[in-house]
């Protein structure tokens, strides 16, 4: 009897549910474009004889080129943005321009791919095949990979008064997250909240029978700190967890899955959430990072060069002032430098004192929306890279004005000001534009999420979301 009671205790709850996570997918998606792709292509070669899709050669080195271009122009035209991928409509064009870009830069390429074929039809077929096998492949992804089968079914433990709230953004923030029950750790639950979810609450006792009953794969604990965890619901918790129920918490489901850190969640434990990237004090990164930065900034300058006629007309005509405009910002260790940017507002923008530009500020000229849409007017800041005072990667640089007010009303926003400020970087690319206190305290966790976990993945990843920015013309 005994040993049945430990067997009983020991017995696995949560069923062998399978979930891809975001991380996942993005790369099943990348295996499967590049297996459609190399398969139609394979296929259009076999039955029409093709010379420029030819896989008789020994030697693959122009599908590794092909591929290569494939995936990080896919990823500039965000074909590997999950929450769109069920968008037939954006899909479908955004294949195309990507498709167009990859065969483009793959036919100008010399020596590493074959020579042009003498009659061009080919290319249109070649053209034809990739999209093709894009297509395929995003039919195969959502038939199979993001089907609800897979679906990671949660059991929240948190507040009622916030539990619309929680289960909205875990839903919102990844399409195959289900929330099929809720825990109530409020004392003074709030009536009206629970009753705009349509999600059953569960009594302690019925939990591990639900686990089992409902296929729930993961527990997210969102109780607040200062009370709600009661002693008897610890002790379930644990027992789940000796019986394999996965349980995180909440703040790092957020972290994971918006890839930003929660300030106001974390105050209190700042230091345990928040350990500062190895990379900040790496000196090998470090040295690499500048000599990038150099590099770069001697690229953009030379473009500066070449599109400055053009620039010059823009603003004779669109802006009807100076061209170049400076203006103090707060860089590293909170020690202000002049930032330089080509001037995209009237001259008298800030007579009344300064205040945060809108999205469709009255102030910004013609010709001034032109280069803030394309970020042209942030080529000038490849000098401020030059003197050391920016990188190319980094949190915004902001006004003195602004940091002093918002340092006051936002947890930890000084704490930005440890590394230098960027041209580009994660809040720039991922948050909306700055226009008031609430949108600095969303780029406040994409800012602390960077200096986090920064390193040489996450600044190639900002690259080519720079390059999405700058193609779908999103710069403000």
């Amino acid at each position: 009897m005994r040993e049945a009671t430990i067997q009983q205790k020991n017995t696995k709850v949560s069923p062998n549910t399978i979930h891809f996570e975001i991380s996942e997918r993005k790369i099943l998606l990348r295996v499967l474009d590049v297996l459609m792709v190399v398969l139609t292509l394979f296929l259009v070669g076999e039955f029409f004889s093709f010379d420029y899709i030819n896989f008789a050669v020994n030697d693959f080195l122009w599908m590794v080129v092909l591929l290569t271009y494939l995936l990080v122009f896919s990823a500039v035209f965000e074909l590997y943005d999950i929450h769109r991928i069920s968008r037939l409509g954006i899909v479908v064009k955004n294949i195309v321009l990507a498709v167009s870009v990859t065969v483009l830069c793959y036919i100008l390429t010399p020596y590493y791919t074959p020579m042009l074929p003498t009659n061009r039809m080919e290319i249109i077929f070649f053209w034809l095949a990739i999209i093709t096998g894009l297509l395929i492949s995003r039919f195969l992804y959502n038939s199979l990979i993001s089907a609800p089968r897979f679906y990671k079914r949660i059991l929240i433990v948190g507040d009622s008064n916030h539990s619309e709230e929680i289960c909205s953004f875990l839903q919102g923030a990844d399409p195959n997250f289900k929330v099929v029950a809720f825990y109530d750790t409020a004392k003074d639950q709030k009536p009206t909240s629970l009753q705009k979810l349509k999600i059953p609450f569960l009594q302690i006792q019925d939990i591990e029978d639900r686990i089992i009953e409902w296929r729930i794969s993961e527990i997210v604990v969102a109780a607040p700190t200062d009370g709600g965890m009661t002693k008897e619901l610890t002790r379930e918790l644990m027992k789940l967890m000796e019986k394999g129920v996965p349980i995180r918490d909440y703040v790092q489901v957020y972290e994971e899955m918006m890839r930003r850190i929660p300030v106001k969640e974390v105050e209190r434990d700042f230091y345990i959430y928040f350990p500062f990237s190895r990379s900040n004090n790496n000196k090998l990164y470090l040295f690499f990072s500048r000599v990038l930065d150099v590099l770069f900034s001697l690229v953009g300058l030379l473009g500066l060069m070449l599109l400055l006629p053009f620039v010059l007309i823009g603003n004779l005509l669109g802006n009807r002032g100076p061209l170049f405009y400076h203006q103090t910002r707060v860089g590293k260790n909170g020690v202000p430098f002049r930032l330089y940017k080509f001037r995209s507002m009237v001259v008298d923008a800030e007579k009344d004192g300064a205040q945060f530009a809108q999205v469709r500020d009255a102030r910004i000229t013609k010709f001034g929306r032109f280069l803030r849409l394309s970020r042209l007017d942030e080529i000038p800041q490849f000098i401020n890279v030059l003197l050391g005072h920016m990188s190319i990667i980094g949190p915004r640089p902001e006004r003195p004005e602004f940091v002093t007010s918002l340092s006051e009303k936002i947890p930890f926003y000084e704490v930005r000001h440890v590394i230098k400020p960027g041209i580009t970087g994660w809040a720039q690319v991922n948050a909306k534009y700055g226009a008031s206190e609430d949108d600095a305290l969303e780029k406040i966790q994409y800012d602390l999420y960077y200096i986090k976990h920064r390193g040489l993945f996450i600044d190639l990843s900002i690259v080519l979301k720079t390059l999405s920015t700058i193609v779908f013309f999103r710069g403000q």
